[in-house]
């Protein structure tokens, strides 16, 4: 059974923000875009069974990717890093209040936000404080 991650997404203000930023480094370095950590997830085998790392964008859950693998990083300084390699297709899912927390957390299946459907993906954004606020009272 998969277990996913949860991370802020921090400096993006949309999805559309992560998207642009993550294209820039996939042009620039060839390679699936990835997230460094110093911490190596210990339910590693329940992670690449299917989990996924959503994205805390302004106080909510606004996406998530895949994670395909986990790769070793050696930056020459002694610390063992770990890159949670995602799979570059960003699913929008509904949006989600989340208080602002430091690294990333592991994110039960049972607690995930379902992901939109593709009709709701190309509907306009809300402002963040009405999309949280109708995500409170469960409208959304």
């Amino acid at each position: 059974m998969p277990v996913h991650l949860i991370k802020l997404s921090v400096g993006t203000d949309s999805v559309e923000d992560l998207a642009a930023w993550q294209a820039v480094r996939i042009e620039q370095t060839g390679q699936a875009p990835r997230h460094v950590t110093r911490m190596w997830p210990k339910r590693e085998a329940e992670l690449l069974d299917g989990g996924s790392i959503y994205w805390v964008i302004k106080g909510q859950i606004q996406a998530r990717q895949n994670v395909v693998a986990l790769e070793e990083v050696d930056r020459g300084d002694g610390i063992r890093r770990c890159a949670i390699v995602l799979d570059p297709t960003i699913y929008r899912v509904a949006p989600s209040q989340r208080r602002p927390f430091q690294g990333w957390r592991y994110l039960k299946r049972e607690d995930a936000p379902r992901d939109l459907s593709a009709a709701r993906e190309s509907d306009d954004s809300l402002p963040p404080e009405l999309d949280a606020a109708l995500a409170e009272i469960g409208v959304i």
